[in-house]
């Protein structure tokens, strides 16, 4: 960090280097800029820095001291008396009484007994809390680290201590594996990945899924709906106990096993972060906590996101920060996450929250009264923090607005995160398999639409998100193929025109977001084999079946259906980006894009990619233009046989290259392009003992 500042100018517009068009916004810059470092230095001033300030569930919440003493704090200023109550006093009020301070924190401390907890492990317990109007409220503790649920009792979740004996802890015993330099995501949900019609566990994730994802070739998981959630259906988005994690897939001991068998297999693990919002209940999550409207949210509408019908924070709050930052620290040091994904970003950096905004790339909507200043510096602090203590943390927005400067450091003006999500691609698809016909697609707009990212920003493309296969809409493969997915997959019937066509469809454009996209790749669980169904949780409008809130991965095992075939080339893709490094290398050269053809063409990490997205016409000999001179082979082509195709292209066929220019590039080479197909070339070379 220090050399990144001394080379910026000391008041954030060192991005206007980067970007020019961003001259005219100087003064706000220095203004986002300097709001930022007027919270570090009060935290600095007041808290002893970030690092202190960021471990608040060391002092918050329950905590055992050395020698079995509990102590608990909590803020609650509005309320006028507050105690600890639970199974282990009999949920007296009036027997451990907490003494409140200046700052409107209470406080108790309870001896041990004979050197031991008096709290129970795995015991309920509650704050209850007098307002000024006399109300007694019970509520759950901001700070809790374990919230579970009795359906047949309440939808309510109960509170309890989570203080494990030695023996039952777990230890963890590998190390973080190294930061990516390549992130090829594997977006999953612990509670849908079994084809059984219940709540998967942890235990199981790690006991079938790791082994898959990292057999796949992916680098890392993105876990979604972990943060305890009031509703299953909301696929962990509206979060009530920020320190707990679901308990619906098991014990906290559970998920510390999953990440640590993951780095066991190089896998980092980030967490799905919703800091966005909060849910609204009152009775389990931190809404009216205190009996207040205001605590840890803006008062009135402000606070209220009406579309989420949830909480919003208010980051402006010094106590908030300490919960917030702290909440980001937690999940790095007692579970070991190696970062974040930030949902919801979008209605974190402005007013509007982006309901009934579309973004047009004017830079005005980037700054202005539509600007949530607090939450752009909220976001801000949290990646300063977290990659000052965290050098390898990788840090992903959600956000839909393409604000400048997101991924770009404080230091040099921005806001600090490492990768956006290339919100647009997924959207694209959607709307060429919605609107167009094959023969319309407009293979500029296809690659504009995949090479329209901000100069030195990463992004991770994704072919289609999580979103897209909830229930309402279709994934990319049932779009592709509708019907016949239940009837036509069998490798003993013929293959139909309409399955050959998704097959195709489906495996070229992935690689082609894979390849052009982005910085980083995601693929949701399922979707990288073409899964048959939507999702859909257990809800009153579906009479609370779990049927479409499973994974069917059992039919990429079965050898008698293609889609092991579609898993087979997901694999080949990310083991071939693994090798080559196209992620981490330097923007693709696009050379051609040509519409009568339906082809595109483009070089990246010393890679020729070719795509003929032409519905039937197959060229012989077409001529491409490649910078490097040599003798090229197939390193992916997604015609082969084992990925359903039809092996037009011999593995071995070796391309030389004519010394004559050619679209720009210094040199061609003459190659046979079935329609609907995708190839990879390399320079023989690089091929040592791949395919030879």
């Amino acid at each position: 960090m220090a050399s990144s500042q001394a080379t910026n100018p000391p008041d954030g517009t060192g991005v206007i280097q980067l970007d020019p068009w961003l001259e005219p916004f100087r003064d706000a810059l220095r203004q986002r800029y300097a709001l930022v470092e007027g919270w570090i230095k009060t935290i600095d001033d007041t808290e002893g820095g970030l690092d202190q300030f960021s471990r608040g569930y060391e002092k918050f919440g329950l905590n055992v001291n050395a020698n079995g003493d509990i102590t608990y704090r909590e803020w609650a200023p509005n309320a006028v008396e507050a105690s600890l109550v639970g199974d282990f006093n009999n949920w007296d009020a009036t027997a451990h009484p907490m003494t409140k301070n200046n700052f409107g924190v209470w406080e108790l401390t309870i001896p041990a007994t004979n050197g031991q907890p008096v709290i129970p492990h795995d015991s309920k317990i509650k704050i209850t809390m007098v307002t000024p109007s006399g109300e007694r409220l019970y509520r759950i503790p901001a700070w809790i680290k374990r919230a579970v649920q009795d359906l047949s009792v309440s939808p309510t979740y109960d509170s309890v201590f989570w203080n494990p004996p030695a023996d039952q802890q777990y230890h963890f015993r590998h190390a973080r594996p190294p930061k990516p330099q390549s992130l090829r995501i594997y977006e999953a949900h612990v509670g849908i990945s079994s084809p059984d019609t219940r709540v998967a566990t942890y235990g199981e994730f790690t006991t079938t899924m790791l082994p898959r994802i990292h057999a796949l070739g992916y680098n890392a998981i993105q876990l979604m709906a972990v943060m305890e959630h009031a509703y299953y259906a909301s696929f962990g988005y509206q979060v009530n106990n920020f320190f707990a994690a679901s308990s619906r897939y098991g014990t906290p001991e559970g998920l510390k096993e999953l990440v640590d068998t993951a780095h066991g297999l190089g896998l980092v693990v980030l967490l799905d972060v919703v800091h966005s919002h909060a849910s609204k209940n009152v009775l389990d999550g931190l809404n009216c906590f205190d009996g207040s409207d205001h605590l840890y949210f803006h008062e009135g509408a402000r606070g209220r996101h009406d579309l989420w019908d949830s909480r919003l924070f208010n980051f402006g709050s010094h106590e908030v920060l300490r919960f917030l930052l702290s909440n980001l620290r937690f999940w790095m040091e007692e579970y070991r996450f190696d970062g974040f994904r930030f949902d919801g970003v979008t209605s974190m950096l402005y007013t509007h929250h982006g309901i009934g905004t579309g973004f047009s790339g004017n830079y005005h909507e980037y700054f202005g009264p539509s600007v949530d200043a607090e939450g752009v510096m909220y976001l801000t602090l949290a990646n300063e923090m977290l990659h000052r203590l965290y050098p390898n943390c990788i840090t992903v927005a959600e956000d839909v607005s393409g604000m400048p400067a997101l991924c770009l450091p404080h230091a040099q003006g921005g806001v600090g995160f490492d990768y956006r999500l290339g919100m647009a691609i997924p959207d694209m698809y959607i709307k060429l398999l919605k609107e167009k016909s094959d023969d319309e697609w407009d293979m500029g707009n296809l690659a504009f639409t995949l090479t329209n990212r901000r100069y030195g920003e990463k992004t991770i493309a994704y072919a289609e998100s999580h979103d897209q296969a909830l229930v309402g809409d279709k994934t990319l493969m049932m779009w592709l193929c509708d019907k016949e997915m239940y009837t036509n997959m069998s490798i003993l019937t013929p293959l139909t025109p309409t399955i050959a066509r998704g097959m195709a469809l489906h495996k070229m454009i992935r690689l082609i977001t894979h390849a052009l996209g982005g910085e980083g790749y995601l693929n949701f669980e399922g979707n990288e084999f073409g899964h048959p169904e939507w999702l859909d949780f257990p809800r009153a409008g579906n009479a609370n079946s779990f049927w479409y809130a499973r994974r069917q991965l059992n039919l990429t095992t079965d050898p008698l259906l293609r889609y092991g075939q579609l898993a087979a080339f997901d694999a080949a893709m990310q083991h071939t980006e693994a090798r080559y490094g196209w992620l981490h290398a330097e923007p693709a050269y696009v050379s051609l894009k040509h519409e009568g053809d339906k082809v595109v063409a483009f070089e990246r990490a010393g890679l020729l990619f070719v795509f003929n997205f032409h519905p039937v016409e197959s060229f012989t000999d077409y001529r491409l233009g490649v910078d490097v001179a040599g003798t090229y082979r197939i390193v992916l082509d997604t015609d082969e046989e084992r990925f359903g195709g039809f092996a037009r292209n011999r593995a071995d066929t070796r391309f030389f290259t004519t010394d004559l220019e050619w679209n720009g590039r210094r040199n061609y080479v003459q190659v046979y392009l079935p329609s609907r197909t995708a190839v990879v070339l390399a320079l023989e070379e690089t091929l040592e003992g791949v395919n030879s």
